[in-house]
């Protein structure tokens, strides 16, 4: 197993408005690698219960239920994005936000970093801030035990969704925290 990082040759192939195209070359090796500036995702949880948006996600043709959460910007900072996003896509603002995780989403050809935070003491938004004009989001809180029982069913298939409903079970529990 190598170690650390190698020098690559690197080709643009296609650069669009959510992430680039590239052909990377180590060793004599191609690869092609989608180079993306990460995103956000936002565990909410409020009287037991946790926030859920329900959006078409054209990507999948289906309908999601996902936490709050959206794309960086490149160089910005992972914290602005959450609370913006939060603010956008529910209406809401929070005191403070914890990092619960990091995790690269598919690293075998993707460098897409997702940040998991969790808001604290989440109410309305003094200013709601306009969502994007392309999202059509319908807000769904839902008890922890149902929305688990929603992933045991595979109704929601969302990953860093997925990893935030566990992160919550985690602290439920209060193990390993």
């Amino acid at each position: 197993m190598g170690k650390g990082k190698k020098e690559m040759e690197k080709e643009t192939l296609f650069e669009g408005k959510i992430f680039t195209l590239g052909r990377e070359t180590i060793d004599g090796h191609a690869w092609e690698i989608i180079r993306h500036p990460g995103g956000v995702g936002v565990l909410v949880v409020r009287e037991g219960k946790m926030l859920f948006v329900k959006q078409f996600r054209p990507a999948v043709n289906a309908v999601t239920l996902e936490i709050p959460a959206g794309k960086l910007e490149y160089g910005e900072d992972p914290l602005s994005c959450g609370m913006r996003e939060l603010n956008e896509e529910t209406g809401l603002e929070c005191s403070s936000m914890t990092l619960l995780q990091k995790f690269w989403s598919t690293p075998g050809f993707c460098d897409e970093t997702l940040y998991i935070y969790q808001a604290h003491d989440p109410k309305p938004a003094a200013v709601h801030l306009p969502p994007d004009p392309d999202e059509d989001i319908e807000l769904v809180w839902m008890s922890l035990k149902d929305a688990l029982a929603m992933a045991g069913r595979n109704e929601i298939c969302d990953a860093k969704t997925l990893i935030a409903l566990y992160l919550a079970v985690l602290q439920t529990h209060e193990i390993g925290r």
